[in-house]
């Protein structure tokens, strides 16, 4: 794909420099052409009045000196013969032949004439015994002056213009190619078995939508992976009744051989139920660490939390709101351990607050974390400090009973944190930062409160306007 929109680019790019730069080109040389004409004429046109005045070979012979190119050669006059017994005088040097000036003051207007080295401009001109031909020579590197530059400047010009289109064309291709292939290599991983691998949700609309598609397809397989595991070592579990009573059934048969062989292949049957439970843990425990390693959609957990809560806020007629939910956003926490903190976050706004207390649950992703705030607008906390440092525990005496042990766990597994504060609606905030790269130094917390400062300006923002 890379290489074709390059071939494209270079062909595209390739066909507008040329429509462009060959007329382009054929313009210069016309205008270099035109140029030299004029200067000829305008010099023709200084030994017009002296010919008007007097055609005395000396005054002409002095106008024609004077001229630009005149001490160079290139001018030349031919006056007509005065009277029966004249001659014509020949000032200057002359190129053209004498049919082509004859030819130009029979015509009565300038003409171009070829000569050797280049041409000859000649422009008639009525004089008193009839009509004189000033002759201009134009050599060939005059009507070619400052084209052949023109046209390297050209050139350099598309060529510049080939290779940025090239240039650009390849950036593109990397920007579409490149989530491709780290798409097509986690493909690849997770049908090797390696069920933690997910796909950075980058580059072009499509592109993203695919990796969206495929990290949601990956948690799928986990889950269904967890629960074939978690079957077959329910099922075995469920072997283990009847396979006591088939050993012990087994052990009151006596000593014959048949007993023996029955005796034999009841232990060996134990061994293989054994072997497969003990298989089935493992492989749940891989399953496990891979989802945890692989992190999870946060966005998509707090829409089906809240769509769960919903239906007990309507009872109870809380208005619920939730904000930046409607995009991915993944944080390296397990889905149920993520699950289970919003539900103790939820459930405490349900238990300490009055029925008809609006609430709300925001997601915010920054450059190093992700914020989860859940917000309410009830009585609020009067320490907030304290009550943090009261749940840590866990409950128990002195405890708040605000059940913050579990979304404390989470957030430090991340190398995150959780505050409790004042919220945009009145009541209390609970603000749970998820770092994304486990690290928290003095840098990343300035970010974290510029980042604080400017959620509380827009949430106060958004109430004014609900307001």
């Amino acid at each position: 794909m890379r290489w074709a929109l390059v071939k494209v680019a270079l062909a595209v790019t390739t066909m507008v420099v040329v429509a462009f730069a060959v007329p382009l080109g054929l313009v210069v040389k016309e205008m270099a052409s035109d140029r030299a004409y004029g200067s000829a004429e305008r010099q023709a046109a200084t030994i017009g009045p002296v010919l008007a005045i007097t055609t005395d070979r000396t005054q002409l012979e002095r106008a024609v000196a004077s001229a630009e190119t005149g001490a160079g050669g290139r001018i030349g006059v031919h006056v007509p013969a005065s009277g029966k017994n004249g001659t014509p005088a020949e000032i200057g040097t002359r190129r053209a032949a004498p049919a082509d000036v004859a030819a130009a003051a029979k015509l009565g207007r300038a003409s171009i004439s070829p000569v050797p080295g280049g041409t000859s401009l000649l422009q008639p001109t009525a004089v008193a015994s009839g009509i004189a031909v000033v002759e201009v020579f134009v050599p060939d590197d005059a009507l070619t002056n400052g084209v052949t530059t023109s046209w390297v400047v050209l050139a350099g010009v598309g060529l510049a213009l080939v290779i940025g289109s090239v240039a650009v064309a390849d950036r593109l291709g990397t920007r579409m190619v490149r989530p491709a292939e780290r798409l097509a290599g986690a493909a690849h991983d997770l049908g090797h078995g390696q069920f933690g691998v997910r796909v950075q949700e980058d580059g072009p609309k499509e592109l993203r939508a695919a990796a969206t598609a495929f990290n949601s397809m990956a948690d799928q397989v986990v889950q269904l992976l967890a629960n074939e595991r978690e079957l077959a070592a329910d099922l075995s579990h469920r072997l283990r009744t009847p396979l006591t009573v088939l050993r012990l059934n087994a052990a009151s048969l006596g000593d014959t051989p048949a007993a023996e062989q029955t005796r034999s292949a009841v232990a060996q049957l134990e061994r293989e139920v054994d072997q497969i439970i003990r298989t089935a843990r493992e492989q749940k425990a891989h399953t496990q660490q891979a989802a945890a390693a692989a992190g999870c959609d946060a966005a998509e957990v707090i829409r089906e939390r809240m769509a769960f809560w919903s239906a007990l806020a309507e009872d109870q007629g809380r208005t619920a709101r939730v904000a930046g939910a409607d995009r991915p956003v993944r944080v390296p926490v397990a889905r149920p351990d993520l699950a289970a903190a919003l539900d103790a976050m939820l459930g405490n706004v349900f238990r300490h607050t009055p029925e008809g207390t609006a609430f709300a649950v925001d997601v915010h992703n920054a450059e190093d974390a992700v914020i989860v705030l859940v917000s309410d607008a009830g009585p609020g906390i009067a320490d907030p400090e304290a009550a943090l440092r009261r749940g840590h525990g866990g409950g128990g005496e002195g405890s708040t009973g605000l059940g913050l042990d579990i979304v404390r766990r989470l957030a430090e597994s991340t190398g995150g944190d959780v505050r409790i504060g004042r919220s945009v609606l009145g009541g209390t905030e609970v603000r749970v930062w998820l770092a994304l790269d486990g690290r928290r130094g003095p840098q990343g917390t300035r970010r974290g409160h510029r980042l604080r400062r400017r959620l509380r300006t827009g949430g106060r923002r958004a109430a004014r306007t609900a307001s």
